[in-house]
């Protein structure tokens, strides 16, 4: 028997199921689930864009304009982020007076130091156009938000000096390739952040373009999870905040386990006691580089020296001395997602030690924290003597130290730039920075079991519990509590 239904149902039908799928995609919370993978959010069918893009394009800008005349809102949407103006909001810190921002547009790293100054090479990365024009004049403009960095094929486009398409760029045939963001895209400046693959995260390499699922269960597992899975992204807002580039971070802005992974995760009652003082991250990342080696050291106090074999992995006449190490077991910290301390631009040194441009906010008695890995790449870089702070040099371009290998006059051009005076006299000081590992998830079999942390065979497991604040390994003094 056949039913036919009258076409202003079929109709309501169609309308309904426009609405719902956009909706379910925009509230991924509303369907909880025991099951992580029916957590995933519901993503809107992808447009194939080669029929529609019409044009012939000289500039980014160009395309731009073309993509704002149908989506009229996503140049303002964007301009609001943190991807666009690489800082965060204003924060009243502890040992400044008045409110701050923190982020790579006007703050210092233990890296590649800052971006203030370097933008023609920097802003490879930034999905700004136009910063030849200068920051002023570069932020307020729609139009030169670069759409196709986060949805060109990575084929297809590629960036050249201040944020600008390379000239080798066929722009047409970049704007017809555009398409919903992959790995592909993200992973072209955060795979290759502080200068090269692997260098900044120790979680964050090549390796994850295309990971067996033994690298990363998410990633390279049967649901072949792209970074929008978990960084879920509204209105071009997308989850999920870095710990060197802020001082608090609202919860409700960052990524967490608990987004699929809901309820009663552990059937072990032993291992469900850990979650209220122990990072899932602390279990299930047990190493960090484990197929890409990761810099661990960086000495800019050797930079320039002259008639030194150079390779990528110890010296750069650019950049100085490094090491890199791989399969790394994390240094463990309690963590509650903010910053105690975050280095600012002026601030004094440490001259008795180490500084640290980053310090983890956590302790023992914090009911928010939880023990969490870090990656901690060590330093030498550069300082005023007289001053006592952290100098910025200008590295790239005209008269730059990548070209005249002259820190004064590095030191010198920086000060317009940067605001903080020089006073001719030069030094370096080690330097601290840590980054939270929340990547290369391993599934249950490859966690840490209890004997990595617990040991019972004589040597001390992976944890310093004294460091942490315990009088011993909690097993062996029996777990009592603490005064």
């Amino acid at each position: 028997m056949n039913i036919r239904f009258p076409r202003w149902i079929l109709g309501l039908i169609a309308i309904g199921l426009l609405i719902l799928v956009p909706y379910a995609y925009q509230h991924p919370m509303m369907k909880p689930s025991q099951d992580a993978a029916a957590n995933i959010p519901i993503k809107s069918a992808h447009v194939d864009h080669r029929d529609i893009v019409k044009g012939d394009f000289k500039t980014g800008q160009d395309v731009t304009r073309a993509c704002l005349v149908c989506h009229k809102d996503a140049a303002a949407e964007l301009m609001k982020t943190s991807h666009w103006t690489w800082h965060s909001k204003a924060f009243e810190v502890p040992w400044r007076k008045g409110p701050v921002t923190i982020g790579k547009i006007n703050q210092l790293n233990n890296f590649c130091i800052g971006s203030q100054g370097n933008e023609n090479k920097c802003n490879s990365c930034h999905i700004g156009y136009g910063w030849e024009a200068g920051k002023a004049a570069q932020q307020v403009n729609p139009e030169n938000v670069d759409c196709l960095v986060c949805h060109a094929d990575p084929a297809s486009y590629g960036k050249g000096l201040f944020g600008n398409p390379s000239p080798k760029v066929n722009l047409l045939a970049a704007a017809k390739s555009v398409r919903a963001t992959t790995r592909d895209n993200c992973g072209k400046c955060h795979f290759d952040g502080g200068g090269g693959n692997g260098v900044k995260h120790g979680d964050l390499d090549e390796s994850l373009y295309f990971p067996a699922r033994a690298l990363d269960v998410h990633m390279g597992g049967k649901q072949h999870m792209k970074c929008s899975d978990c960084h879920v992204t509204r209105k071009h807002q997308i989850l999920g905040r870095m710990l060197a580039d802020n001082y608090t971070i609202d919860p409700a802005e960052q990524v967490s386990c608990e987004q699929c992974h809901k309820g009663t995760i552990h059937k072990d009652e032993r291992i469900s006691t850990h979650v209220k003082t122990v990072a899932c991250q602390t279990c299930h990342i047990p190493a960090v580089a484990r197929e890409e080696p990761t810099k661990v050291y960086w000495d800019w106090s050797t930079a320039g020296q002259n008639g030194r074999k150079e390779d990528h992995y110890t010296y750069l006449k650019i950049k100085g001395d490094f090491s890199y190490d791989s399969n790394i077991t994390p240094t463990y910290l309690w963590f509650n997602g903010n910053n105690e301390y975050r280095y600012l631009l002026g601030d004094q040194i440490n001259r008795e030690g180490p500084t640290y441009i980053n310090r983890p906010a956590g302790s023992i008695k914090d009911p928010k924290a939880r023990i969490f890995p870090f990656k901690v790449h060590i330093a030498k870089q550069p300082y005023d003597k007289v001053n006592g702070y952290l100098l910025q040099p200008v590295t790239s371009g005209k008269d730059g130290f990548w070209t005249n290998f002259d820190w004064n006059q590095a030191f010198e051009l920086a000060v317009p730039i940067t605001g903080l005076a020089y006073s001719g006299q030069y030094g370096f000081t080690e330097t601290y920075m840590y980054f939270p590992s929340t990547h290369m998830v391993q599934s249950p079999d490859a966690a840490l079991q209890c004997d990595d942390c617990h040991s019972s065979t004589g040597k001390p497991g992976r944890l310093d519990w004294t460091a942490l604040g315990y009088p011993g390994d909690p097993v062996k003094w029996g777990g009592r509590k603490l005064p």
